[in-house]
């Protein structure tokens, strides 16, 4: 093999390591697709509807993760490229099931964007205490980002008329950007949010964030079972929902259609 045949290299890494996988791909097609058929009404809208929502959140997931994997790599972790991180592919992001299958099952069944993959970034290489942050932040943001795309697209295409169904797949996922948003950054061990202000605790208290960070999915569940915590949460995603204007009712027929199977 001559030198021209040779992967080329960026710092070091194949270029194939920045490159779109054809799984990442597959899914932003079926999105589209899924938005076209329920643009049309043709075949099973509620099915469409189905399939938007639920491939727009996995993508969403794909974007929150590699969002995360791009500002490690540029502070200087190469090895998130070459586990995979940085080709968008879900498969890449920790353990398909509990990553990617739990939380879309609680989108369809609680209408909560629950957070989901994960990638394994090497804090030793990264210096600098704003830096661990701003790697944490990563993910969250962009949640919030999809979100004010959503609805920016819903206010301003809502106005010129357009099926009920397809506006309110698209308020869902929107409402679902919202609630990532709020669950990721909030302050539990383990998620963005405990993640974000790990690195300024002392370190006593930073051993002791280590010891909770790997329950903290469970820790999570327990305060949103709690009627009174899930209650300030829930009243939190409505009040900043309502702040964008992001229609309730939208959203909610939404959540109806999204389960075509009730």
């Amino acid at each position: 093999m001559g030198p021209r045949d040779a992967e080329p290299l960026v710092l070091g890494v194949p270029r194939a390591a920045f490159r779109p996988s054809p799984i990442f791909l597959a899914l932003v097609a079926l999105l589209i697709t899924c938005g076209v058929l329920t643009w049309h009404g043709i075949g099973n809208v509620r099915l469409a509807v189905f399939g938007f929502v639920v491939t727009g959140w996995v993508v969403s997931l794909c974007l929150h993760e590699y969002a995360h994997a791009l500002v490690a790599y540029r502070f200087g972790d190469r090895g998130v490229a070459h586990r995979g991180y940085l080709t968008l592919n879900p498969l890449k992001y920790s353990h398909p099931l509990l990553s990617i299958a739990l939380p879309v099952v609680v989108v369809l069944l609680g209408g909560i964007g629950l957070p989901g993959g994960a990638v394994w970034v090497d804090r030793h290489v990264i210096a600098g205490r704003l830096r661990h942050t701003l790697v944490s932040l990563a993910g969250p943001a962009t949640n919030v980002v999809f979100a004010l795309v959503l609805v920016a697209v819903l206010r301003l295409g809502a106005a010129g008329g357009g099926p009920v169904e397809f506006w309110a797949a698209v308020a869902l996922l929107g409402f679902l950007q919202l609630t990532a948003s709020v669950l990721n950054l909030l302050p539990v061990p383990g998620l963005d949010g405990g993640n974000m202000i790990q690195p300024w605790l002392d370190p006593q208290w930073r051993r002791m964030y280590d010891l909770f960070a790997p329950y903290g999915f469970i820790l999570l569940f327990a305060l949103l079972w709690n009627p009174r915590i899930g209650g300030w949460f829930f009243s939190a995603v409505f009040a900043v929902a309502d702040f964008l204007g992001l229609p309730p009712w939208l959203y909610a027929t939404g959540l109806e259609l999204v389960r075509f199977w009730s």
